[in-house]
């Protein structure tokens, strides 16, 4: 398999407004690291990857170096059995607070304590090397969760549980551990008229002959986050194919007053990424293997489907599971993996944020999970789960191409990365 290039109408950049421009590199520029943690002419950043196991061992850091090639430091592990143990059990999604001095991990598993729920991890980071200091671990009320991440105001950890079928509000303690969730939100009891329907098993807008068919048994919340002015959380349900949509209170670390907006039927809504103007919203499909376009309303917190459209190249046929998804730090690109197909999907966005299929990049491995842009915006790695390798691309004309670097860096079952 090698790469392809898909044909553009427009040129893409020239259709992005000077606005948008501007807020995307304005973006890039906060997400640089601080010089303290570069090392001029040896690494530009830290990296950690969140991985299962047993194939992996817990959480991996790395160093990132000047041509982009990631060096391994540590792995973050408990060995012995104990209550801790946990935190290095299935840490497959890791996100830190804004200020990068805390860690939290994801562990997917649904046996904590005993129970049928799985748990999330809190770590102190050491930002002069990378060392993480394990704190606790706690219920994530619900098993299997997917994702997680750290709202605006920085006092809660938001959990989406993919078993459990609900998401999970968890506050973050003095220090930087976590206690005990001040609200637990059972996806099926969102929708207004009585409680939400599962979608259908497959897909109406897969491609011919796709069995992506998993997960429409019951409701499977995917991914949580809050908006980008902190006033609403939003998350996803792959079982019953909606988007939702609370009002968050930080006071309370409440989710209220429920809106659900249907995706087409079957697509097992995923993760999702807003444009950095703040109004363009697109949702990756897992199962219809598309990328739909939503704009929204800040100020009510509504989603207006514009557009919907596939991840794939044409004449596609058969199975193929989308991941994730990143809008580039300029706002001019989308990216968008696909698994099986094993491809990153580039779009390009015009200048009324519509996105259009442009080009596509082999991941050079199986199974691309998620993937990740470092903070100097020059290098992709990408987490390929079933050939246990992250593997590394170069971010070229500004943002429109992608290239392999020849690097790949073994790590078992490899998640997410995200970068120090």
């Amino acid at each position: 398999m090698h790469s392809q290039s898909i044909p553009s109408r427009r040129s893409w950049l020239g259709e992005v407004t000077r606005r948008d421009l501007l807020l995307g590199g304005a973006a890039l520029a906060a997400s640089r690291p601080m010089s303290g943690l570069a090392q001029r002419g040896k690494a530009t950043s830290l990296a950690y990857v969140g991985c299962y196991t047993p194939n992996g061992s817990g959480i991996y850091l790395f160093r990132v170096e000047a041509n982009g090639e990631l060096t391994q430091i540590k792995v973050f592990t408990t060995p012995n059995p104990s209550p801790s143990s946990v935190s290095a059990t299935n840490p497959s999604w890791i996100a830190f607070d804004s200020s990068k001095t805390h860690l939290y991990a994801a562990n997917e598993i649904g046996n904590f304590n005993n129970t049928t729920s799985g748990a999330v991890s809190a770590f102190a980071v050491n930002q002069a090397n990378g060392d993480l200091t394990f704190l606790n671990t706690v219920s994530s009320q619900g098993s299997g969760p997917a994702h997680l991440s750290v709202d605006r105001s920085g006092k809660y950890v938001l959990v989406a549980n993919y078993g459990g079928g609900n998401c999970a509000v968890i506050p973050i303690l003095s220090g930087g551990a976590l206690g005990p969730a001040t609200d637990v939100q059972a996806d099926v009891n969102t929708c207004s008229a009585g409680p939400c329907p599962v979608g259908p098993t497959k897909a109406a807008k897969a491609p011919p002959g796709s069995f992506a068919i998993s997960g429409h048994n019951a409701a499977h919340a995917h991914m949580i986050q809050t908006d980008p002015a902190g006033n609403f959380a939003i998350a996803t349900d792959l079982g019953l194919d909606i988007v939702i949509v609370w009002k968050f209170d930080p006071a309370s670390g409440k989710l209220l007053s429920p809106q659900t907006f249907p995706t087409s039927a079957g697509a097992g809504p995923r993760h999702f990424a807003f444009h950095p103007n703040g109004a363009w919203f697109y949702l990756l499909n897992e199962e219809a293997s598309t990328l739909a376009f939503m704009v929204y309303n800040s100020s009510t917190g509504s989603l207006q489907l514009v557009d919907e459209i596939s991840t794939l190249p044409e004449g596609f046929v058969g199975t193929n599971f989308t991941s994730e998804i990143m809008v580039s730090p300029n706002g001019a690109f989308i990216y968008a993996a696909n698994r099986l197909h094993d491809t990153i999907a580039i779009f390009g966005i015009d200048g009324a944020g519509h996105p259009e299929l442009i080009g596509e990049e082999w991941t050079r491995g199986d199974y691309p999970r998620s993937f990740n842009i470092d903070p100097s915006g020059r290098s992709m790695y990408v987490c390929n789960q079933r050939s246990d390798a992250v593997t590394t691309f170069k971010v070229d004309g500004d943002g429109r191409h992608l290239k392999f670097a020849n690097q790949y860096t073994p790590v078992g079952s490899p998640a997410a990365i995200i970068f120090l």
